[in-house]
C-alpha cells in the first residue's frame, strides 16, 4: 500500500523507526506526546498489532505522519472477533505539512486497509486493550474532528476525563464514621488477599467490563501491588465492590477502575471505596488523582463531582459506516 504525492510517500510502518515516529508524534501533538517505550508498549506490543496497518508517511527520509488502523486477531473477550469493526486509534500529520490533504490521505488509507480485511465500520478511538485516548478531543483538535466528520463519524459516545487535586486530601468525617460502622457490623474493607482476587476478577468481568478483568489481571501479573487495590466484602465474605489506583501503565496517580455490585448501590459503598482508594494515594506520595473515561451524566460521574473531581476534557468516541467507499 504505497501512494506518492511528489515526494511523500505512504506507507507500512518498518522496523528500527520508533523513536522517529515517536518524536513526529510529539510534535504533532504536544500536550499528548509519546515516548518510544510507550509507543512500544501500547501499539508495537499490542497482541493485535499488524505493521501494515500502522501507515507512515515519509518526505525526504522523515516521517512528516501516520495513521493507525487496527483489527483483531486475537479475540478480546470469548470467541468474537468482532470482524466487522475495526479501529483507527489515532493519526496525525506535523505541523508544517498540514494544509495539503495529508491527514486525509493517511485517514482514508487506514480505512481502506480496514475495508480490506473485512470491516464494515470503524470506532475511533476507543479501542481496548490499549488505547492513548478514549477518543477525540474536538476542543483541542477541531481539524481532525472536521476531516472525520467529512469521512462520515458520527458521535457515538462522549466520555470525559476529570482530575482532583490530593496536596491537602483528608478523608470527610461522615466517610470515616461510615467505616467504622461497616467494619463493626463485620464488612471487611482493605486490600484483598490472593484469593480474594479470583471473585473480584470474576465480579469485574461478568458485571461491569471484560477489560477492567484483564486489567487487574495483567496489573498483579506485572507486579502491580495489591496495596492499590481496595475492596469490601460484606460479613458472609461476598466481594461487592473495588476500588483501584495504579492499573494502567503503573501510573500511580490514576484512578480506576471502580465498581460497586447492582445490589449495593445507594449504600454509600462506592464513596467509601473512593475515600479509602484517594486517602492510600495520599499516603503514597500521588499528588492529584485523574481518570480518563466517565460516562456523561451515570452515577459514578455524580458520585465523582460530589468527591471533588472535574471534567478536564471531554473526548468524542466516533463511527462511521465503511461498507462502500466514501473516497
Amino acid at each position: 500500500m504505497t501512494q506518492d504525492q511528489g515526494t511523500t510517500t505512504v506507507r507500512p510502518f518498518r522496523p528500527g523507526e520508533s523513536a522517529a515516529l515517536a518524536e513526529a508524534w510529539t510534535r504533532s501533538a504536544p500536550q499528548d506526546g509519546i515516548t518510544p517505550a510507550r509507543l512500544r508498549d501500547l501499539v508495537l506490543l499490542d497482541r493485535n498489532f499488524d505493521a501494515d496497518g500502522l501507515l507512515v508517511a515519509e518526505r525526504d527520509g522523515a516521517i512528516i505522519g501516520a495513521a493507525y488502523a487496527v483489527r483483531r486477531l486475537i479475540a478480546h473477550e470469548g470467541d468474537d472477533l468482532q470482524r466487522d469493526t475495526g479501529w483507527i486509534p489515532f493519526f496525525f500529520v506535523v505541523p508544517e505539512q498540514r494544509g495539503h490533504g495529508l491527514g486525509r490521505t493517511l485517514l482514508d488509507q487506514a480505512i481502506d486497509w480496514l475495508r480490506s480485511h473485512g470491516a464494515t465500520e470503524v470506532i475511533f478511538s476507543a479501542y481496548t486493550p490499549n488505547y492513548v485516548l478514549p477518543g477525540l478531543d474536538a476542543a483541542r483538535y477541531p481539524a481532525a474532528s472536521a476531516l472525520l466528520a467529512s469521512r462520515g463519524f458520527t458521535r457515538i459516545e462522549r466520555p470525559s476525563a476529570m482530575d482532583r487535586s490530593l496536596i491537602g486530601y483528608e478523608m470527610p468525617e461522615e466517610v470515616r464514621t461510615r467505616i467504622r460502622d461497616l467494619r463493626a457490623d463485620g464488612w471487611y474493607l482493605g486490600t484483598p488477599s490472593d484469593d480474594d482476587l479470583v471473585p473480584l476478577i470474576r465480579i469485574a468481568g461478568d458485571s461491569f467490563n471484560s477489560d477492567w478483568a484483564r486489567a487487574i489481571r495483567e496489573g498483579v501479573l506485572g507486579g502491580m501491588p495489591l496495596e492499590r487495590i481496595l475492596i469490601a466484602k460484606d460479613p458472609q465474605g461476598s466481594v461487592l465492590g473495588w476500588a483501584m489506583h495504579g492499573t494502567y501503565e503503573s501510573v500511580i496517580e490514576r484512578f480506576g477502575p471502580f465498581g460497586v455490585l447492582p445490589e449495593s448501590r445507594g449504600t454509600g459503598l462506592g464513596k467509601v471505596l473512593l475515600h479509602l482508594t484517594l486517602e492510600r494515594m495520599t499516603a503514597l506520595g500521588a499528588h492529584s488523582a485523574w481518570f480518563l473515561w466517565a460516562d456523561e451524566e451515570s452515577t459514578a460521574s455524580a458520585l465523582y463531582a460530589k468527591t471533588g473531581f472535574a471534567a478536564t476534557r471531554t473526548f468524542d468516541i466516533l463511527r462511521a459506516e465503511i461498507g462502500e467507499s466514501n473516497v
